[in-house]
């Protein structure tokens, strides 16, 4: 779930109230505000199961659907809002969270980080943008360059020994293709 404590959130109703989510319990929703919104998440990291059916409806909408501030997860939040449910904070570390919501967070136990906030990308990484100072955050950041530097983590066109030779699965892979079984649609790098 996303923070609405972040300038970034300064043109909602969340925000101007100081109304978060992550503590719903510290703001109470106004009632002349009424109704409540859904929950809200970071689209950077979401978990869904596919179907062309959904797909259809998820292009026919967004053709019908006028542009918001934050574009496709504004649109992701409306299209999937009655049956969103939150996955623990561990699997998407929004890095306010850090210094708004520390109380919510096990960093030892955190899996997946969403580097969004101001001077966080990796590749772009300075330290000097606000919170970026933090031993937190330079000890993710040092993670994320360990695991970015470790060759054994590398795509590898991998065989597997069998008793007289090596076996490729790229033969495996190709039948599994044209059976139906694995659809693989090839998209540019968004890096």
């Amino acid at each position: 779930m996303d923070c609405f404590c972040e300038k970034t959130w300064s043109h909602t109703p969340q925000y101007g109230i100081g109304y978060c989510q992550q503590c719903p319990d510290k703001v109470q929703w106004p009632a002349e505000l009424d109704p409540k919104p859904p929950l809200y998440f970071n689209a950077g990291m979401f978990v869904f199961e596919p179907s062309l059916s959904v797909y259809d409806e998820l292009l026919r909408k967004l053709k019908i659907t006028p542009p918001t501030p934050f574009a496709e997860q504004d649109f992701l939040n409306m299209f999937f809002r009655e049956i969103y449910k939150p996955i623990p904070p561990i699997y998407n570390l929004v890095l306010a969270m850090l210094w708004r919501h520390p109380e919510n967070i096990e960093l030892e136990k955190v899996k997946v980080v969403h580097y969004w906030a101001a001077g966080s990308k990796r590749w772009r990484f300075t330290g000097i943008e606000q919170n970026m100072d933090r031993e937190d955050i330079k000890m993710l950041v040092n993670k994320w360059r360990d695991i970015y530097n470790d060759e054994s983590l590398d795509y590898k066109n991998y065989v597997v020994s069998g008793e007289d030779e090596a076996v490729s699965w790229q033969p495996f892979l190709a039948a599994l293709s044209e059976a139906g079984v694995v659809h693989h649609f090839s998209a540019p790098s968004a890096a």
